[in-house]
């Protein structure tokens, strides 16, 4: 298909829209990841392959009463803390970076959104800096960020003992709704002077990426739709 047909931009269109949408400050991009960077969930598939489904619903099984009563709530936070404990705790935290090292990989070659992947390399060929924010466990987003050239990770991060195994908590909370905002300014703010100092563009796709993108100057929803890789016009 020729570029007029897919709606790509050759070079010099690319940079001229890059040039017409210069903003006044440094613009951040900031990409949720799952659904909007890759086409699938991958919180799911990655506990699956450090685990196993068996094992995994014996010992959520264990803790009836907890999950019961997270599901009853639609505690989407509460039933990622107890899932996260039932995959991760006791063990060795170089067994799950080294699973996570591969899944990675496998996102990076055959999970990625070719739409969303574009509009990243566009960003990053304008200069901008990039960020992920995500919900996705930082284990395998912080390799799957090095290798697509990404400046920062924002994400659940598991715990780690003394004793370098997983102690199947948390470091803080779900990275999820208005945490997800919380985090990123955070992270603004020790790299690029602050909220206020930066023009934020936010990529998102779900309930849970509301806040994040409520708090954008340029929101992008990109569930449902195919995005151009730079930034003129969305088809739905």
């Amino acid at each position: 298909m020729d570029d007029a047909a897919s709606g790509a931009h050759p070079p010099a269109t690319m940079a001229a829209v890059a040039a017409d949408l210069a903003p006044s400050r440094p613009v951040v991009a900031a990409f949720d990841v799952d659904g909007t960077i890759t086409a699938r969930d991958c919180v799911v598939p990655f506990m699956r392959r450090i685990a196993g489904t068996p094992r995994i619903a014996l010992r959520l099984l264990r803790r009836f009463g907890p999950v019961v009563a997270a599901l009853v709530r639609r505690d989407r936070d509460r039933i990622k803390e107890l899932a996260s404990y039932a995959v991760f705790a006791g063990r060795p935290v170089a067994e799950v970076r080294a699973a996570a090292a591969a899944f990675a990989l496998d996102v990076e070659r055959d999970g990625l959104r070719p739409d969303t992947a574009a509009r990243l390399a566009w960003h990053r060929a304008a200069g901008h800096a990039t960020v992920l924010v995500s919900a996705s466990y930082g284990v395998y987003l912080h390799p799957l960020a090095t290798s697509l050239g990404v400046d920062g990770v924002v994400c659940t991060e598991l715990e780690v003992g003394p004793d370098d195994r997983c102690t199947g908590r948390l470091v803080g909370s779900n990275c999820r709704g208005p945490e997800k905002v919380a985090r990123l300014h955070a992270w603004l703010a020790e790299h690029h002077g602050g909220r206020t100092a930066v023009e934020l563009w936010a990529y998102g796709d779900s309930s849970g990426d509301r806040e994040l993108l409520a708090d954008a100057d340029r929101p992008e929803w990109a569930e449902g739709v195919v995005l151009t890789p730079a930034p003129e016009t969305v088809h739905q």
